[in-house]
């Protein structure tokens, strides 16, 4: 009987035997594929066919006008870097409109929301109701702000240049048809209709930046520039990384401002690269050139993001 229970509790002791691995049969290694195919279908539907449409009609001389529409391969392309082309002057000059903008507009809309997000982060009475106030103006449409803009911008009857007049500044401002000016307008206006976006960013950021951090440095004497420095930027490096693509391309993409509050004014200074892709696809029926267009520019901002990736990249110490 001894004999029994000490086989029965040796067998009890001893170790369960291993687990075999799992092998997904017949249709279960399918599966992962199913949860993945709406977003294929909608990637591939919505994102790659446009991309590969787009370079069709670039090699093709494409006006929705006439029933021949002939293969031209990339003489499109050679029109964008030939000085005897009809479009070279238009096409370069909307490129440097859309630079000035872009490096007007996005130091701003990085270094302004950041300081709105570091003043909105800390606790006083009101804190909630200026972070909706900020952001207000996000959520508008860019058809909205364009006409609203448009007028209060008039050099004859617009308010500004009344309250101006009241302060003794200078009343006749040409804001949308003079320069320097209708750069200062287009990105002034971005930057109050947009920065609220970047706050938002920049405070979900600044909230995950643990406060022990903080309290280490104050502990050590540091100072609120060396906080910021040592602690708040290198924090915020990802959230940086996110904030300044995202920044450049929105601004690079710039369309709505321009067309709505200075109409390209004075000539074609402040016609953006879109527009000018616009203007060629839909206006002059010149698929094939707008494509071709769009193509390059896409290569040019394809370049600054990976530059920017690069000056950004975060190495994990």
């Amino acid at each position: 009987m001894a004999d029994v229970i000490e086989a029965g509790a040796a067998r009890t002791d001893a170790p369960p035997p291993a687990a075999r691995p799992y092998r997904a049969g017949g249709s279960g290694r399918f599966t992962p594929y199913l949860f993945l195919a709406p977003y294929l279908l909608v990637f591939g539907v919505f994102g790659l066919l446009p991309i590969v449409l787009g370079i069709w009609l670039s090699l093709h001389q494409w006006d929705f006008q006439l029933p021949n529409r002939p293969f031209v391969g990339l003489a499109n392309y050679a029109e964008l870097f030939s000085s005897d082309s009809a479009i070279y002057s238009d096409w370069w000059q909307a490129v440097r409109a859309t630079a000035i903008f872009t490096v007007a507009s996005v130091p701003l809309l990085v270094t302004v929301p950041l300081g709105l997000a570091l003043l909105l982060n800390k606790a006083f009475p009101g804190r909630t109701f200026f972070r909706a106030v900020y952001f207000a103006p996000y959520v508008v449409g860019v058809a909205v702000i364009g006409v609203l803009w448009r007028f209060l911008l008039d050099a004859n009857l617009g308010l500004v240049n009344r309250v101006a007049g009241v302060f003794g500044l200078p009343a006749d401002t040409p804001w949308l048809t003079g320069m320097p000016w209708a750069w200062i307008s287009l990105v002034g206006v971005t930057v109050w209709w947009t920065c609220g976006f970047n706050a938002v960013i920049y405070l979900a950021g600044l909230q995950d930046i643990p406060p022990e951090l903080y309290e280490a440095a104050t502990m050590d004497g540091a100072g609120t520039w060396d906080k910021f420095r040592n602690v708040t930027l290198p924090g915020l490096r990802p959230v940086l990384l996110f904030v300044v693509t995202t920044t450049v391309l929105a601004s690079a993409n710039m369309f709505g401002q321009s067309f709505l509050i200075t109409q390209g004014a004075p000539g074609t200074e402040t016609r953006t690269v879109v527009w000018y892709i616009v203007q060629e696809g839909l206006r002059d029926n010149d698929a094939g050139r707008a494509a071709a267009m769009s193509v390059v520019f896409a290569l040019l901002l394809a370049l600054v993001s990976v530059a920017n990736f690069r000056l950004f990249r975060y190495r994990e110490d």
